[in-house]
């Protein structure tokens, strides 16, 4: 073969697999820098407990009986699910109340996740007064600090939205180093029953907040 049609067909050989390649990467999902972070993992926040029950089989049929709130929020918007740990919101310089609306507070103000903000019979985690909190963050960006509040005695997670005249202040946390898994303590008095476990992280890297909902079971 002449050295010159050696070379086209060398080059043809390389955009093909050029192509090949960046059709590959395009079907692949994609989690920016901004997205790659966490969430509370334990008690387990509302998409991803939905996610971890369901994502292997979101398409199963009995979702809409055994777990009818994590299956409204899938088909609200299955991508809540999938991006559990990227509930950020940028920029609000502490101003979480001031910039967060009741009824949005599960949501953490975010409209793609507004299925999280529903009332029903979301899965609950038994706790006792005394309950270890733990954050995963896969992108190890430490903490600000946390707070944390639970709904008040009385309040019906089945029944009533969230608002900020709804919760306990329970406590805030100091700062913590980055690392993918942060626990710490907290102690509650005086609550029975089904609550929302409340909290905000205030990341470290730049001025990012989560705000996510756990439904526990005071025993």
């Amino acid at each position: 073969m002449p050295r010159h049609e050696s070379r086209r067909s060398t080059r043809r050989s390389l955009q093909v697999l050029l192509v090949a390649l960046a059709t590959m990467i395009s079907m692949l999902p994609w989690t920016g820098a901004a997205q790659a972070h966490g969430t509370i993992i334990s008690p387990q926040t509302r998409a991803y407990q939905c996610w971890k029950t369901w994502g292997s089989q979101h398409t199963n049929p009995a979702m809409q009986t055994q777990d009818p709130m994590c299956y409204q929020a899938f088909q609200a918007n299955p991508d809540t699910m999938w991006n559990w740990m990227s509930a950020l919101r940028d920029g609000l310089g502490g101003q979480f109340q001031a910039r967060t609306p009741d009824g949005q507070l599960c949501s953490n103000g975010l409209a793609r996740n507004d299925s999280l903000n529903r009332t029903g019979a979301w899965k609950v985690t038994n706790v006792s007064r005394n309950m270890t909190v733990q954050l995963y963050d896969q992108a190890s960006h430490g903490a600000d600090y946390f707070r944390v509040y639970v709904s008040k005695q009385g309040f019906n997670p089945a029944t009533q939205s969230l608002g900020w005249g709804n919760l306990d202040f329970i406590t805030q946390t100091g700062r913590y180093a980055p690392a993918q898994n942060i626990s710490f303590n907290i102690t509650t008095s005086g609550y029975t029953g089904h609550h929302i476990l409340f909290v905000i992280w205030q990341a470290s890297h730049l001025d990012q907040a989560y705000m996510w909902c756990s439904d526990v079971n005071f025993a």
